[in-house]
């Protein structure tokens, strides 16, 4: 079956990738940036919720499968020059990052060092040890 249209107008990286910004639908604020292949991309359209390539993992990862904090889409938006994807979600539970945290950019340079600046919100142990994956 060939891919839909839209799917053949994103150019994507030599690995058969895309890199994905997910950003909050209603505060604006980034969550994450994440990888997806042709088939999360599919996947993303057709469940309403983010599905994401795991480069560490080599497999398909819906965004909240051993966590619980899903993320419902509410646009998809494909950038200037076809090689980018604008996720914007809704972040079921306000976490969006493995360390517990409301998002992945929690560190800031501070006088050439890296400082985290956001708190944890949930202790990852808490959040990884009930939830099992869902593809």
């Amino acid at each position: 079956m060939p891919s839909p249209q839209w799917l053949e107008q994103i150019h994507w990286n030599p690995e058969g990738l895309i890199p994905v910004i997910a950003q909050d639908h209603l505060s604006q604020h980034v969550l994450m940036l994440a990888w997806m292949n042709r088939e999360a991309l599919a996947h993303t359209v057709e469940r309403g919720e983010a599905v994401y390539w795991s480069r560490s993992r080599q497999r398909l990862w819906h965004k909240g499968e051993s966590s619980g904090h899903v993320q419902r889409v509410h646009e998809l938006r494909l950038d200037c020059d076809g090689d980018a994807l604008l996720l914007r979600v809704e972040q079921i539970d306000g976490i969006a990052c493995h360390t517990g945290r409301a998002h992945c950019f929690y560190r800031r340079l501070e006088h050439g060092q890296w400082h985290s600046v956001d708190p944890v919100l949930k202790d990852p142990a808490d959040i990884y040890s009930s939830v099992k994956p869902t593809i």
